[in-house]
């Protein structure tokens, strides 16, 4: 009788990557092919073999080498890259790495507990001709957060919470004297501890109790905890701010160009609780006129170094929701001692050109001024006297300390500033400028906030006349300190030329419309962006094409290193005029008057540092402000789910149709599953889903008729129902 072989394991999956693993994971530690064998838990003669094979295959390629006769350690540093990790959700990941021209896959079981957003150390497997790149995170170098806003699912002795969000591959535990008093299903803010080796889930406690989920003052604080924004100041900030000395003294106005004299005004929205900008107006006697942007000069209140200079570093940014704005200063700042008011001596920080008639600069002078507005325009009244020539302006305005009659003058000032502004727009298009003037969707709110209505915000002559004049005071702040020799450190507003690909998808989809864009050069490039851009106003893909080009560009952010801005087609351009509400600005302001003091260079890796910070937090206060649109929209469809709505196909993906409504512009998705008419399938190629036994097809700008089917609050998202496209739907 023969003797039954012994069953011994065999090796497992891929050896080369098994024996990197081990070394990678020891490598101030050599190992044998034994050791090797023993770490995998084989002893076989076959698999020894193999082992010792893979070894010398290795050490060939110079992915690991041989220290020993025998013995084997991993290459230092060979195939490790650090990146950032972008989560999908499905649960894996990609690491976005500067040095590769792809992102690498990271499976999910090769996550190792980075999150979302995470600055990762990853190791690359060796990397094969027509494979995409794959590696696993060795190392978590900088969390992207530590908080993160769930839902608490309770037990008798524990609980989860339940992240927001489809970026999140795991629930946190959160033992019993970590709850801080958070009851079941309320909503959370749970930070992360620890994530022990062999847990499930990692280790967190709860920070804060948002209240009860779908509850409007719960949602909205969501939103900001999601992204790590506050909703309010420490006490010891609001303390500091409200005893700094706001009082305008002689001594202050004699270091200063006194303009208090001269005709100024603000244009702002009529709800405006802060004027961060006004313009000044005079003829000159040679026929020019002297124009002058003036801007709130809160780098005079807000010193380096101090507590609420830190707060608003910190924050960098107001963030604008539908129903709020959490703003980068105290109130004391920001809607008093720094806002322009009418009838207020304010200390403002003033760029002033002398213009002729065909808006040509002809001179500049930038520098700390004091200044009087004589008179606070809503951008409605402003367009009111641009259409008329006359505006409900009274007779006589008081001007300091004497009257006389400035109604002809204001008039005048209004109507000469849009003449000039309208050359200057003329100019910058003929330059190159894109012009995006996307409808902006607004709600009218009742007392308890709930959306009771949805209209549009477009931009008329008036609110094009204060965009050219602010951006002729950035542009030429950022030439007059750019153009400087030696090299002066300074803050950008960079934007760089869109991407070829993204451009070349953007033509396939318009073109599906009848429209075509010249992508031969630059110049053919924005003018026929333009030109689409006029082309679909008021036509039914005309927001979807807005968006869509607007995704085509690159994204705007704020760096040392100036390289333009592409959409506005100038060559340097900053942000000099929004300083209430922006840090950068507020850079800015320190560094042109710390150049017209004549000093040397400040340091460009501290500046650098500061604009990556208020690049990244304008990212994130875009996000929620986006977020708080989408809760209003949905709010908002709740109450009308019973009626029939006419809607535009947006998006087509292979899992469903995107619809956007075009009376309210609120966006939901119609899910195939849903689609019970016929099987539908998904074609990449058409933009399209496509019925299997009828050939139905719904493409992307199609009309179609939906019902709202469910609209959750808490996942801001709604989906609809299709009643079927426009012409069924009406024949009927």
């Amino acid at each position: 009788m023969k003797n039954k072989k012994k069953n011994t394991p065999k090796i497992k999956g891929d050896i080369s990557r098994s024996i990197i693993d081990i070394l990678r994971k020891n490598q101030d530690k050599t190992y044998n092919y034994k050791q090797i064998a023993s770490v995998l838990g084989v002893n076989d003669a076959s698999s020894r073999n193999q082992i010792i094979k893979k070894l010398a295959q290795l050490a060939a390629k110079k992915q690991i080498q041989e220290v020993d006769r025998g013995k084997f350690k991993i290459v230092g540093g060979k195939n490790y890259y650090t990146g950032v990790l972008d989560l999908t959700t499905k649960g894996y990941g990609y690491v976005m790495v500067e040095e590769l021209a792809d992102d690498v896959f990271i499976a999910n079981k090769d996550l190792n507990s980075a999150f979302n957003g995470d600055t990762v150390e990853i190791y690359i497997y060796n990397r094969r001709r027509s494979k995409r790149s794959e590696g696993e995170i060795t190392k978590i170098l900088k969390r992207k957060r530590t908080e993160f806003v769930g839902t608490l699912q309770l037990k008798k002795e524990f609980g989860f919470v339940v992240i927001d969000g489809n970026s999140m591959y795991t629930d946190f535990f959160v033992s019993a004297n970590k709850l801080n008093g958070a009851k079941d299903g309320d909503k959370v803010v749970v930070e992360f501890e620890e994530w022990p080796k062999k847990a499930d889930s990692p280790f967190g406690r709860i920070t804060r109790v948002l209240g009860t989920p779908g509850e409007h003052h719960t949602e909205i604080h969501s939103i900001l905890a999601q992204y790590g924004l506050p909703h309010e100041f420490p006490e010891e900030i609001e303390e500091f701010a409200n005893k700094i000395d706001t009082s305008i003294n002689e001594k202050e106005i004699k270091k200063r160009r006194d303009m208090r004299d001269i005709l100024t005004f603000t244009i702002d929205p009529k709800d405006a609780k802060d004027f961060d900008d006004a313009l000044s107006f005079r003829k000159l006697e040679n026929g020019n006129y002297e124009i002058g942007i003036h801007i709130a000069d809160v780098s005079h209140y807000l010193q380096p170094g101090t507590l609420l200079d830190e707060e608003a570093y910190e924050r960098a940014t107001s963030v604008y929701l539908v129903d709020r704005v959490v703003p980068m200063l105290p109130e004391i700042l920001s809607n008093n001692a720094c806002s322009l008011r009418p009838n207020e001596e304010k200390l403002t920080f003033s760029a002033v050109f002398e213009i002729d008639d065909n808006a040509n600069v002809k001179d500049q002078w930038f520098g700390r001024t004091v200044t009087y507005s004589d008179e606070r325009f809503a951008y409605e009244e402003a367009q009111h006297i641009i259409e008329t020539g006359s505006g409900t302006i009274p007779e006589e305005i008081s001007i300091r300390n004497h009257s006389y009659s400035v109604k002809g003058a204001l008039v005048e000032a209004v109507v000469t500033l849009n003449r000039l502004a309208k050359k200057m727009r003329s100019r910058r298009m003929r330059d190159g400028a894109i012009s995006f003037d996307k409808v902006e969707v607004k709600f009218n709110l009742n007392e308890e906030n709930n959306p009771v209505g949805v209209f549009f915000k477009t931009a008329k002559d008036a609110n094009k006349l204060i965009e050219e004049f602010m951006l002729l005071a950035n542009r030429k702040v950022a030439e007059f300190i750019g153009k400087q020799s030696p090299k002066k450190t300074f803050v950008y507003r960079c934007h760089d030329e869109p991407n070829d690909e993204k451009l070349a998808s953007l033509q396939n989809i318009v073109g599906r419309f009848g429209h075509k864009l010249n992508l031969t050069d630059r110049n053919s490039t924005s003018s026929s962006l333009n030109k689409l851009l006029e082309d679909v106003q008021g036509r039914k893909e005309q927001n979807m094409v807005d968006t869509l080009a607007i995704r085509t560009m690159s994204k705007a952010y704020y760096g040392t290193e100036n390289i333009g801005h592409y959409g506005l087609a100038f060559n340097y351009y900053t942000h000099f005029t929004s300083p209430i509400r922006r840090y950068p600005d507020v850079m800015v302001h320190r560094l042109l008057q710390y150049y017209l003091d004549k000093n040397d260079s400040a340091s460009e890796e501290e500046y650098e540092s500061k604009c990556h910070h208020s690049s990244e937090m304008e990212n994130l206060a875009t996000n929620a402000e986006r977020d708080s649109i989408k809760y209003m929209q949905v709010k908002f469809m709740q109450d009308h789910e019973d009626e029939e709505f006419l809607g535009v196909i947006s998006g087509v993906t292979e899992w469903g149709i995107f619809v956007e409504i075009v009376e309210n512009k609120c966006e939901g998705m119609i899910r195939l599953r849903d689609m019970n008419n016929d099987h539908y399938e998904f074609n990449a190629d058409e933009f399209a889903v496509i019925g299997k036994r009828t050939g139905q097809t719904y493409t992307l700008g199609d009309e179609v008729y939906v019902k709202v089917k469910n609209a959750d609050l808490i996942k801001r998202h709604l989906d609809f129902t299709l009643l079927g496209n426009r012409e069924e739907v009406e024949a009927n």
